[in-house]
Formats: C-alpha cells, sequence, structure tokens
C-alpha cells in the first residue's frame, strides 16, 4: 500500500472539484484497511467512497483513506429469498445490475444512483418508493479507534429518511466494510406506483413487467432528468425534500395552494424540494461555472472550473430565497467538507 503526498481527488468526487489531499491511500481488503488504521493511529483521517455525496470546498489536511474493498457473494438462500454480501467498494449501480441478471428482487428501483455500496446505509439511500432499509439485513463496520469489527443489525442503524446511526450517534467512529441485502428469488414485490414509472412502462407498452423493465424504466427517467456526472459535474439531489407538520403545511398551503406534496403519515407532509426550487425561478440559472441543473433543480452543477466554495453559495443562496418566499427550509443531502 502506497501513501502517496499531495494527491489530486478531482476524480474521485462526482463534482469534479480540484482539491488536495495531505495524503492518499487506497485499501482493498479488510486486512489491509486495519493495518493502516493501526500504523496510523495519530493521524486525521478522512474516508472516501465513491466521492458522491460530498462537496469538496477546500483541500484536506488529513490521510484520505479510499475504501476499494470488491467481492460479493451468496451468503445463505431459501426458496423465496436469497442473502447477499457486497463489499464496501463495490460500483451501487453495477452491483443492483448484478443482482437483477440473478433475477433477485429489491434493488431495481434504485437504480443508477451514484456512488458505492458501503455509503448506502449511511444516508439510507432510496429513490421511486423504496429505500434501503427495505432489504438492508446488517452491516459490518471496523471502528476507526480500535479496528475491531462490529456488525450492525437494521435496528441498531436507526434508519429515517436520509438518516441512520452514521450520520449521527456513531457519526466519523465506523468505515463499513460489507453490506448484506434479504432479496426475493421468486414473488417479486414489483413497485411501479411511485414517480414517472407507470408511465414510462407504458409508453412501451409492458403491461405485466419484470425486474428489468423496472430498473431500465428508472435509468431512462433518471437519465432525462439527471446528468451523467462523467459529462458534467453533479451528486444528484443535492438537497432533501423537507417533512413538515400537517399543522404547519396547512397554513403555507393556504398561501401558495398549487404547492405539491405528498401525505407520509397522519401528521406529516412531504414537500418536493425540486419544486420549490424551481418555483423560486433557479432552475437552469448559471453562476459562473455553477449553476443548477435545466432539467432537475434539485441537482446543482459544475460546468468546469466551479469551486466547491462557489456551488455551496448557490446552494445557501437557494436556501436562504426559499425560506424568505415559503418559510420552508430545506437541508443539504450532500456533505459539505
Amino acid at each position: 500500500m502506497e501513501i502517496v503526498p499531495n494527491f489530486s481527488l478531482k476524480k474521485h468526487n462526482t463534482f469534479g472539484i480540484e482539491a488536495k489531499a495531505k495524503q492518499f491511500v487506497a485499501v482493498h481488503s479488510v486486512q489491509d484497511l486495519s493495518t493502516i488504521l493501526q500504523e496510523n493511529k495519530a493521524q486525521k483521517k478522512f474516508i472516501l467512497g465513491g466521492g458522491s455525496n460530498m462537496l469538496l470546498t477546500k483541500d484536506i489536511d488529513a490521510l484520505v483513506i479510499h475504501i476499494d474493498l470488491k467481492g460479493k457473494k451468496i451468503i445463505k438462500e431459501n426458496n423465496d429469498f436469497v442473502w447477499v454480501e457486497s463489499q464496501a467498494g463495490e460500483n451501487w449501480h453495477e452491483f443492483v445490475l448484478w443482482t437483477i441478471d440473478q433475477d433477485f428482487g429489491g434493488l431495481e428501483n434504485m437504480s443508477l444512483i451514484p456512488g458505492n455500496v458501503g455509503t448506502t446505509p449511511v444516508q439510507n439511500i432510496g429513490a421511486y418508493g423504496t429505500e434501503i432499509k427495505d432489504t438492508f439485513i446488517s452491516c459490518e463496520a471496523m471502528t476507526i479507534e480500535s479496528q475491531e469489527v462490529k456488525t450492525f443489525t437494521k435496528e441498531e442503524c436507526h434508519f429515517g429518511y436520509r438518516e441512520s446511526v452514521f450520520k449521527n450517534e456513531v457519526k466519523n467512529q465506523y468505515i463499513i466494510t460489507s453490506v448484506v441485502f434479504k432479496l426475493t428469488k421468486t414473488n417479486h414485490k414489483i413497485n411501479t406506483s411511485y414517480g414517472d414509472i407507470s408511465a414510462e412502462l407504458a409508453k412501451n407498452n409492458i403491461t405485466n413487467p419484470t425486474l428489468k423493465d423496472v430498473s431500465n424504466a428508472v435509468i431512462a427517467i433518471r437519465q432525462s432528468k439527471l446528468p451523467d456526472p462523467k459529462e458534467l459535474g453533479n451528486s444528484g439531489s443535492f438537497f432533501k425534500n423537507p417533512i413538515l407538520l400537517k399543522s404547519d403545511f396547512e397554513k403555507i398551503h393556504q398561501q401558495f395552494p398549487e404547492m405539491k406534496y405528498f401525505n407520509i403519515s397522519e401528521t406529516e407532509v412531504k414537500v418536493p424540494a425540486g419544486w420549490l426550487i424551481e418555483q423560486a425561478g433557479f432552475k437552469g440559472k448559471r453562476f459562473g461555472d455553477a449553476g443548477i441543473h435545466k432539467n432537475q433543480a434539485l441537482v446543482l452543477v459544475n460546468y468546469g472550473n466551479a469551486t466547491g466554495q462557489e456551488i455551496l453559495n448557490v446552494s445557501k443562496d437557494i436556501q436562504e430565497t426559499i425560506f424568505k418566499t415559503f418559510g420552508i427550509h430545506i437541508e443539504a443531502e450532500v456533505n459539505v467538507i
């Protein structure tokens, strides 16, 4: 394992921001990870996965440890279900496609989400009516301090909307090394009710969709709305959809009756942040090389040479305008470094 000084992270973050790591090392096994942590105990560390959910606003004055653990396997199965373990460094979308190729159901609605498998439980990622917690069984994680490996069950992960124990109670204490999912082998629960999936399937005259059909529909929808990070730097959805108490939402809704919303419980309502940003006039706007995507207002983009600070400034301007206009605070989903 070579520790490289003054390492460019431009190719290791999907925004394509030019920032340097004081030191950088890629680890390819759990043993390598343990060794690096032991040998660099006194050093400040920064853990890097797929680089898809972060905005770098400065150089990283630390040892950047890139988790590049590869491999996936079936660890258990019966007639109806299969338990699949993936190492943390596997690309998420490629892993989803692999499960579909095996005719294992449960992840197809989350096709084409950028990033690696190891970071999916941190955010409890989700799309089109499904979330990681729906199929998650457990994950293994190494303590940065002592290199002990602990198994976190679904209950111990405290999953919420884009939330988990790894973003809260044990933040910066563990590195996820592998994740286990329980997927269907038969009687797949095909979920086409959310977003534009049913319309996309109808467009292709598909009335009895397979897992692959659903995945293809999701990919087509995402590609029509979201830019490819390889062509235009971005981190997918920059903001979370705000969740409001119904009592608060009703007052705002009286003022803005056209506001879109989804009931998520008897007491809570989710408002699409993209709708708020579009109504505030930001969709497609450009500020130098930082901007808001023309097809999806939730996505902030780097047109080439934007700095992380410039993109952060645009995001703050959006947040302030939304609050002034609607009285709603929208939170960043992306980790700002």
